[in-house]
């Protein structure tokens, strides 16, 4: 009977031990921490989600657990750019895609906007025209391409070849676009909402933002489908119950961020989430300290396998030399003499495909020649804009309506829309969020500390640089529509221009099947303006983890 009881005290520990040393998890019980009042909602009151784990790993991609590394080249710079001086920063914890977005994830964005905002209605054409990748970027005066310009993007042949031909811009509308449907296949998974993606119109499509700011908008204000589901008919009936009992109204009918069910943005990484991405130095480590200095994004200094099993293989896709973009035909190339299907050469310690060779990617930052770790060394990014929801006159939010859809002319002339109805409208955050405060003073701070009025010989004053003032003093291309819809294109002549360098111009990284070895180094970084494409350059999407650091549970090593 001892020994039951003793074995038994042991089992109950272990079991105790076990749930104590999960990571990630919620020590919360059904009760307060703080007041001791039941926090399950069961009997009417506030509802915390006490059996959150952790955040699920999104459609697409891997886990990117954050720590510190050395951004930049810490060999030679032949290109003389110093662009790229070796400084230490510090990454949180991230999910970023498995591979490059394909012409097939692509494709099927296309598709839905066809569907809701099918381009033979004048109404809605620019909004298809604006989000079609440019298939003329493969056009070259001397050289045969035209298959390239009608097949790569919609022949099956190059459905998980990597999409080329996209604007930043794109790049941001198709995350944000991606965004909306996980979370709205999220819902109708849990049985919140139903509705599908056959039966949406241009008034009444999802968007994350909405729902969780006013749910009542979302769906174009549908509450048969926004809470049409058999979880949320079945949530209703109980807490109508429970409200009719306590002589309080129904509450809580929606999904709000405290549940924990919605995923976070889809985006671009910022530059040090690519760069910390593609280095994987976890397989280059001692304890707390780097061996040495990875060259690309593999180990060793070479760009072919020198495992056993594949001695001699190519580990990207790249141009070797004048006139070599892959060798000779036969098993010592490498395999693709444009781009390849994604996932045809090996991963990095990471689970990363394509961090070198196949396209170069675009990341979030705007160029700058400099990074500045002296003024921030933690999740360094830079390109903030702060916004705020737009409140209507009403009173309420104001969301996009089917016929105020706000466009922009680029400055090549195409028009693509920036916001689809539905999704709540954004204005520059003022005095009421910048007062007093030592974190941030304005909404737009792309320039700060590097083109900025305090950064310039203009120092001092608070007003904004003229055109003859301006420290990146890059050209100034103007383009603008009469009344008739004809475009006016003005372009910069002036011959005392001394950069391109502006505030529409962001950061590629990694080397493309154009490139030569050089350029597979994560750490080499050049610019190409947000509104351009070309035929080598793609881009890959990120996520933010929330919550712990770790997805494991780590323990000292005696």
């Amino acid at each position: 009977m001892k020994k039951y009881f003793a074995l038994k005290a042991v089992f109950a520990l272990i079991a105790t031990v076990a749930m104590i040393s999960c990571g990630g998890g919620n020590d919360y019980s059904s009760t307060s921490r703080g007041t001791g009042w039941d926090v399950t909602g069961k009997k009417g009151g506030f509802e915390l989600n006490t059996k959150y784990n952790e955040q699920e790993t999104g459609p697409g991609l891997v886990f990117v657990e954050g720590g510190t590394f050395t951004m930049g080249r810490v060999k030679d710079d032949p290109m003389h750019d110093w662009n790229n001086t070796p400084n230490q920063q510090h990454v949180q914890s991230f999910y970023i895609d498995e591979t490059e977005v394909t012409n097939g994830m692509y494709l099927e964005m296309l598709d839905w906007i066809k569907g809701v905002f099918p381009p033979e209605d004048e109404e809605y054409r620019n909004i298809y025209n604006g989000a079609l990748p440019d298939t003329l970027v493969w056009r070259n005066r001397l050289g045969f391409n035209e298959e390239m310009t009608k097949n790569y993007l919609r022949h099956p042949a190059y459905q998980s070849y990597p999409v080329v031909g996209v604007t930043w811009i794109q790049a941001v509308e198709f995350s944000d676009w991606r965004t909306d449907r996980v979370n709205q296949l999220i819902l109708e998974n849990q049985g919140i909402t139903k509705g599908g993606l056959e039966n949406q119109e241009a008034g009444n499509t999802f968007n994350t933002e909405t729902y969780l700011a006013a749910p009542t908008m979302a769906y174009g204000g549908n509450d048969e489908v926004t809470r049409g589901g058999k979880r949320s008919i079945s949530t209703e009936k109980r807490k109508t119950s429970i409200a009719t009992k306590n002589g309080t109204e129904a509450s809580g009918l929606y999904v709000t961020a405290k549940d924990g069910i919605l995923m976070p943005s889809y985006r671009l990484p910022t530059e040090a989430e690519w760069e910390y991405a593609a280095l994987a130095n976890v397989s280059n480590r001692e304890y707390n300290a780097v061996r040495g200095r990875k060259k690309y994004p593999w180990d060793g200094q070479y760009t072919r396998s020198g495992k056993r099993q594949k001695r001699g293989d190519h580990l990207a896709n790249f141009k070797q030399g004048d006139g070599d973009y892959g060798g000779i035909a036969g098993w010592s190339d490498d395999g693709a003499d444009i781009t390849a299907a994604v996932k045809s050469y090996e991963p990095n310690e990471f689970g990363v495909y394509d961090m070198a060779g196949n396209v170069s990617e675009w990341v979030a930052d705007v160029y700058r020649p400099i990074v500045d770790d002296e003024f921030n060394d933690f999740n360094y990014y830079r390109g903030n804009v702060y916004t705020k929801n737009k409140i209507g006159p009403d009173g309420m939010i104001a969301v996009v309506e089917a016929d105020s859809i706000p466009y922009d002319t680029l400055s090549n002339g195409k028009v693509l829309a920036r916001a689809y109805p539905g999704e709540i409208q954004k204005v520059a955050v003022d005095e009421n969020e910048t007062y007093l405060r030592y974190n941030f003073d304005q909404s737009d701070n792309r320039n700060f500390r590097d083109g900025d009025r305090r950064s310039s010989k203009y120092f001092g004053g608070t007003d904004e640089l003229d055109d003859t003032q301006r420290m990146y003093d890059s050209p100034n291309h103007k383009v603008e529509a009469d009344s008739l819809g004809n475009l006016d294109r003005r372009y910069d002549q002036s011959n005392t221009r001394t950069t391109l360098i502006n505030n529409e111009v962001r950061v590629i990284k990694g080397g493309s099947w154009r490139d030569r070895a050089y350029w597979l180094d994560p750490a080499t970084r050049r610019f190409y303006p947000q509104d351009m494409a070309k035929d080598d350059l793609g881009f890959r999407c990120a996520m933010s983890r929330v919550g712990s650091k770790s997805k494991k549970n780590k323990r000292p090593r005696n």
